[in-house]
């Protein structure tokens, strides 16, 4: 285990290894939102990577529209995507809600699958891609699901 004097030098190491393994070949990156992943993403769009060869897609989002200030998308188009223009972005459609969303985002990973490489943070409350501990969504079947009751707002999302 690795342990980090702080945030931005987190952001810097996961950027090196993201580099890295799209360099290798990944050619799926599955995102994740968080102020990490926000410095690490501007980190990124400053390195010599063939974007044109990767696929993008979301771990999770809130139920709000993706121009929202609260969208994982939003976040990583600003930071990212609108500086590297990836091959393709497949955004969750989270502002159909979150049972809508997730169907329709779970034919498009099983079709990408397997993934190349997907982020996670980490929440204080050990919540992972919108999962929360306790909450049922962590027993659904499939590559998408829509996750109500979410402790913090909004309570509707897409892991």
């Amino acid at each position: 285990m690795t342990v980090f004097e702080d945030g931005p030098a987190v952001a810097m190491a996961a950027a090196d290894r993201i580099a890295a393994a799209l360099s290798l070949g990944a050619r799926t990156l599955v995102l994740a939102g968080g102020t990490t992943f926000g410095v690490c993403y501007q980190i990124l769009a400053q390195r010599p990577i063939e974007w044109g060869r990767v696929t993008v897609l979301f771990g999770d989002e809130r139920c709000v529209p993706p121009d929202h200030p609260d969208s994982n998308y939003l976040m990583a188009r600003e930071r990212l995507l609108d500086r590297v223009m990836p091959a393709t972005i497949y955004r969750i459609p989270a502002e159909l809600g979150a049972d809508l969303a997730a169907a329709e985002y779970d034919a498009v990973v099983a079709h990408l699958r397997p993934l190349d490489l997907v982020l996670l943070g980490m929440g204080p409350d050990g919540h992972t891609a919108s999962l929360f501990p306790g909450n049922n969504a962590l027993h659904a079947d499939g590559w998408a699901v829509g996750v109500h009751g979410s402790p913090k707002p909004p309570a509707d999302r897409v892991s």
